[in-house]
């Protein structure tokens, strides 16, 4: 399976050798990853936890639609893709992109791709609790959109 998303936590290493090990079914000369986790701050003030919460079966069409895009724009004969959500620790691993190509600009290239879109378009919601354990809602951030509208083809 490409894409997955679950409450469980994974195994970054474990993921990486069993995709290393599909990459190399495509003949792949590069693999690329990125694992996004949990931050430990909010505005200079510790946090407790954070959940994200998700729109069930939207949000996996979402992640595969992006998946397919990433392997026809960048010659990706192999990705994976975990996003987790529920009440997450600080530094727990919160996402998990790797892609595989033939060279490294385009492994690179999709897994930048894969996570720049994945911020904008899918439907997850974060709200991080402080060391007094109120809840904030985290609003999308205008760097976000610029980083992925760079992605936009005319």
């Amino acid at each position: 399976m490409e894409v997955e998303v679950q409450e469980a936590a994974f195994d970054i290493g474990l993921e990486t050798v069993n995709f290393s090990q599909i990459a190399a079914k495509h003949h792949a000369g590069a693999i690329a990853s990125f694992i996004g986790l949990v931050r430990d701050y909010r505005n200079n003030t510790a946090l407790q936890a954070m959940r994200l919460q998700h729109y069930p079966g939207m949000t996996e069409r979402i992640l595969n639609a992006l998946v397919t895009t990433a392997k026809d724009r960048f010659s990706l004969p192999a990705v994976r893709l975990i996003h987790r959500h529920g009440l997450l620790q600080p530094t727990e691993p919160i996402v998990l992109v790797l892609t595989a190509s033939a060279h490294r600009a385009a492994a690179f290239d999709g897994c930048a791709f894969l996570m720049d879109r994945l911020k904008t378009d899918a439907p997850f919601w974060k709200c991080e609790y402080d060391h007094h354990g109120q809840g904030h809602w985290v609003e999308a951030k205008i760097h976000d959109n610029t980083q992925a509208e760079k992605w936009d083809v005319d």
